[in-house]
């Protein structure tokens, strides 16, 4: 089985996924991580940030093993790094190795541990209109921009990271029309759409979770 889970930032698609990956026992891809691997290999290569020919050799050469090591590194999460997947994720030759990564992962599925998984778990922001257009099942979350800022403010804070609201709610922004002027961003047209501002967690989980029961019930 192929879930789909696409939304912008704060939404809460890494939650859900996780949840369900585990609910389902499905391999979990976070797509996001693929652009911060190799923005990280940038960074640890002491290459330009804009050098298109050195990312796409990184990304070519991507594979899961080692994007699950660089995962470790302290830059991985951080504010730099997060700029330096920006900057890779703009450039078109790393999204489309990076895609067929994505691709070629939905194939032969495997849990972090390297053992065979019966199904894989996407979340991104394209996954389910670019990456697997062929999914059985397409989630789309998606919340107002103050409540996926208040969540970013929560999360900064638990790390000890000082930062203003509004400079979190301008990030927010800022990030989500980057994405939706990007192609496949938008929602697929056979998508399930959950508008998470005033859903709990438990609440998300328990919805998606119907859907898939009920998928597994008539397939």
């Amino acid at each position: 089985m192929i879930i789909t889970i696409d939304g912008p930032a704060a939404a809460g698609k890494g939650t859900l996924a996780a949840a369900l990956a585990e609910k389902y026992k499905l391999s979990y891809f976070d797509t996001g991580m693929t652009y911060r691997a190799v923005g990280l290999e940038m960074i640890l290569s002491g290459k330009d940030l804009h050098d298109a020919a050195a990312a796409t050799e990184f990304a070519r050469n991507l594979t899961f093993p080692k994007m699950m090591e660089l995962s470790q590194h302290q830059e991985f999460r951080s504010e730099q790094g997060g700029k330096a997947a920006t900057a890779v994720a703009t450039m078109p030759a790393v999204r489309d190795y990076l895609t067929r990564m994505m691709r070629d992962f939905g194939k032969n599925p495997v849990f972090a541990d390297g053992t065979p998984a019966k199904g894989v778990i996407y979340d991104g922001r394209d996954t389910g209109t670019v990456v697997c257009p062929q999914a059985d099942i397409k989630f789309y979350l998606k919340a107002a921009p103050e409540i996926r800022a208040e969540r970013r403010l929560k999360d900064f804070a638990a790390k000890g990271i000082d930062i203003s609201f509004e400079e979190v709610l301008e990030h927010v922004k800022k990030r989500d029309e980057s994405d939706y002027q990007r192609k496949g961003t938008w929602p697929a047209d056979d998508a399930l759409i959950f508008d998470t501002s005033d859903l709990s967690i438990d609440e998300v989980i328990a919805k998606a979770s119907k859907i898939i029961d009920e998928k597994q019930k008539n397939s």
